[in-house]
């Protein structure tokens, strides 16, 4: 049976990840607090955030923008950056 989760994210108890997607205390945090669905969801907004906005992983100043953009996702706060012209699908209308 798989490990859950209160995904911090979602409010609710989740499946959780299997391993820290990164090392130190932050990847533990997420372990501990961030559901699978959480962070697939967030690996897809990083990912068009980082190909919108042309973002050099080698720059420091590109690596910490992404950090602060992964709080905001997973605290559900305002201000998340937000690719121009993306419209989400609402999952409630796809069958």
């Amino acid at each position: 049976m798989s490990r859950t989760v209160f995904c911090k994210k979602y409010q609710q108890e989740l499946e959780a990840l299997d391993l820290p997607p990164f090392p130190g205390a932050k990847g533990q945090e997420i372990l501990n607090s961030i559901s699978k669905q959480a962070w697939q969801d967030w690996q897809k907004h990083q990912t068009m955030l980082i190909n919108e906005k042309r973002l050099n992983l080698m720059e420091l100043s590109a690596r910490q923008f992404l950090s602060n953009e992964m709080d905001k996702f997973f605290s559900n706060a305002d201000g998340l950056e937000l690719v121009e012209g993306y419209v989400p699908i609402e999952t409630s209308k796809v069958q």
